[in-house]
């Protein structure tokens, strides 16, 4: 029989054991070569784990056996043959005639063990193969096969892996196999020469050897119960090999969901955690059309944000998805759980729905999958699987509970994002609420010492001084009045603007003409201040203006407060005009303050409206006031209604306050 030659070749790297006198061909095959010599051999496909249980089946026969057999076992690689050395260890207290072949990936032939190891080269065809031989005067057996390599799942389970070769009781069979292999091993080792040699002949492996061997057990007997023990082990591995595709199906869902709540829990930003949502179901259930969107208001026709398509399949984004004729989405709603359509053209209640039966055939979808995204009591929106084409996609359980468990992580992620938001808005209040705490220690510090402490001199020097003359008596108690108005005046304000944001002012809303108010303020402001202190004061009123739609005691107020703002801030000499138009289309009056002062800086026209805000500082301020005066204006437009802003070029240009006002419905 024509065999390959071996070719002469140097020590491998890192495999030291390896002889120089060897280079391994990858496409060499004992399998092959053994049915050359053999060619009534039929070889079949098995699974690792029968394969193993065969072995030990074997190997429990040469340890239960009286004789010392030759036992040849090729492991593939080291890591393999660790998980049986206790049991190889045995078995060479019963045989000096043990060799063990396998890949190194440590120490392997390296060792001081009781039996002949041969490291493979890694590039050798025998790497890819499993072997064991058995002879014995009264057994024997062998097993011959080549693993079967799956390009498309490289991944393979390992007692899943598949090998094809034979397994014989033919001792004829097992003595060629025998035989053929020593010679690898010779070729490997050189210097086992002399003990190859009477292993070939102790074994009757030559043909000139002397040495007749027979075997008392029956072959077919042995035949049939290890064809019996196979045909078991392979039923048995088939259901296993089911439930290890169902544990990786499993597992991938588990990882999925994980990977989505691990993002979840580390994005704040809800528009990523559905695009990727919508992806990674996508690639789960492709081919198929995922689609996600947000509910907000019932009886709405809501637009597709979030989608994920396979190829071929007509995208549904920007879509107007109607809420109000969607009954598998009213369903979904009324009885809070998925739903799933395996067949749409066999489903009573989409058919007896002609609308939604040509949306859907529209978009060419043939089964559906609808699970509702909620969080506690709140709808937040709807997770819709679609397969499209001719064939129906029968859901399984575990698709929905996956598809369900993803849209729990996705209502929880929206209320997430909501609450952070909340959150940022919360401290942006606590930072504003700082601010004012700061500019109230900064106010008493000031408006309320300065005065206090005027007061307080003028009482001790009345009370010190009796004999002061009547005219400066009188001086002092005039001056220790005005700084108590100021006192009283100031925490009139602070009391006044705790009251409107808190919302503990009740309004009488009624329709209200706007120049008896505007007369209430006026009279007010010139109570308050002398007449040479007060600019010029232009009223520039249309002949007919509308009721306004207000509180009479708020909107009074709004205007007393403006025209003090502007008689704070213009000369004397200068001048305060109000004026006033019609909005019709926003049926708003708009009331305008224009004052010749001494304007406001445009990057400042916000900021005058909150609380607490001077324009000069508190130790240098030349003009009195509290800074509450225009946070209490606000505060009253708005809950009226209304809006207030302000306008200015610049400085010493002047300021106008702009007012809207409802206009009041006259019922005929």
């Amino acid at each position: 029989m024509a065999r390959r030659p071996h070719v002469l070749c140097k020590t491998a790297p890192g495999y030291g054991s390896f002889p120089v006198n060897c280079v391994m061909n990858n496409s060499y095959s004992l399998l092959q070569e053994l049915r050359q010599s053999c060619p009534q051999l039929r070889p079949q496909l098995y699974f690792k784990a029968s394969l193993t249980a065969l072995s030990h089946a074997i190997e429990d026969a040469v340890l239960l056996g009286k004789g010392t057999p030759l036992a040849i076992a090729n492991f593939q690689h080291e890591r393999f043959y660790r998980q049986e050395v206790r049991r190889y260890q045995r078995i060479a207290q019963r045989t000096d005639q043990v060799y063990l072949l396998a890949v190194p990936e440590s120490d392997f032939g390296a060792g001081s063990a009781p039996y002949i190891t041969i490291p493979l080269d890694p590039n050798d065809g025998l790497a890819q193969e499993w072997h064991l031989i058995v002879i014995d005067r009264q057994y024997s057996a062998c097993i011959i096969c080549r693993e079967q390599v799956s390009p498309e799942n490289p991944a393979i389970l390992d007692q899943a892996r598949k090998f094809k070769g034979i397994w014989s009781f033919d001792r004829q069979v097992c003595l060629q196999a025998a035989k053929l292999l020593l010679e690898k091993i010779l070729a490997y080792k050189p210097e086992l020469k002399s003990e190859v040699k009477q292993t070939l002949k102790r074994y009757g492996l030559t043909r000139k050897s002397s040495v007749q061997i027979k075997n008392t057990r029956s072959p077919q007997l042995d035949q049939l119960f290890t064809e019996r023990l196979i045909a078991y082990l392979q039923a048995s591995q088939f259901k296993l090999l089911r439930a290890y595709r169902a544990i990786a199906v499993q597992e991938g869902k588990e990882r999925l969901i994980n990977v989505l709540s691990s993002f979840i829990r580390r994005s704040l930003n809800p528009e990523q955690v559905l695009i990727s949502t919508v992806q990674e179901l996508g690639q789960v259930f492709n081919p198929c059309r995922c689609i996600l969107y947000r509910c907000d208001a019932f009886g709405q026709t809501l637009p597709i944000e979030y989608e994920s398509l396979a190829v071929g399949i007509t995208s549904m984004r920007a879509e107007n998805w109607s809420i109000a004729e969607h009954s598998l989405f009213r369903e979904v709603l009324e009885k809070d759980e998925a739903i799933a359509i395996a067949d749409i053209s066999q489903d009573l209640g989409i058919r007896s729905d002609s609308e939604l039966q040509a949306k859907f055939g529209r978009w060419e979808i043939r089964s559906c999958l609808l699970v509702p995204i909620r969080y506690q009591e709140a709808q937040l929106g709807m997770l819709e699987i679609h397969y499209c084409g001719s064939e129906a996609h029968p859901w399984c359980a575990d698709e929905i509970a996956l598809v369900v468990a993803i849209a729990a992580q996705v209502g929880i992620a929206l209320m997430q994002a909501q609450a952070y938001t909340d959150l940022e808005a919360l401290n942006r209040q606590l930072e504003a609420i700082e601010r004012s705490q700061r500019n109230l220690i900064a106010i008493a510090g000031h408006e309320l010492r300065t005065p206090l402490s005027t007061i307080r001199i003028c009482l001790e020097t009345l009370a010190t001084t009796p004999e002061m003359p009547t005219d400066l008596q009188r001086e002092m108690l005039e001056t220790a009045l005005n700084d108590s108005d100021r006192l009283q005046q100031l925490i009139q304000d602070f009391l006044r603007l705790s009251r409107l944001e808190s919302g503990l002012v009740r309004w009488q809303i009624e329709p209200l003409s706007l120049p008896e108010c505007l007369d209430l303020a006026i009279s007010n402001l010139k109570t308050r201040r002398l007449p040479e202190t007060l600019p010029q004061l232009v009223l520039d009123l249309p002949n007919f203006l509308p009721p306004v739609q207000a509180d009479g005691e708020g909107i009074t107020e709004v205007l007393i407060k403006l025209l003090d703002n502007a008689c704070k801030f213009t000369p004397s000499s200068g001048q305060i005009t109000v004026s006033a138009q019609i909005l019709e289309q926003i049926q708003m009056l708009e009331v305008m303050i224009i004052d010749t002062g001494r304007g406001i800086e445009p990057s400042q026209l916000e900021s005058i409206f909150d609380r607490f805000y001077q324009e000069e500082a508190f130790l240098q301020r030349t003009i009195g006031g509290s800074g509450l005066g225009l946070a209490i204006c606000r505060q009253i437009i708005q809950s009226l209604g209304g809006k207030i802003w302000a306008t200015s070029a610049g400085k010493d240009r002047g300021s106008q306050f702009h007012l809207h006002i409802p206009i009041a419905t006259i019922m005929l």
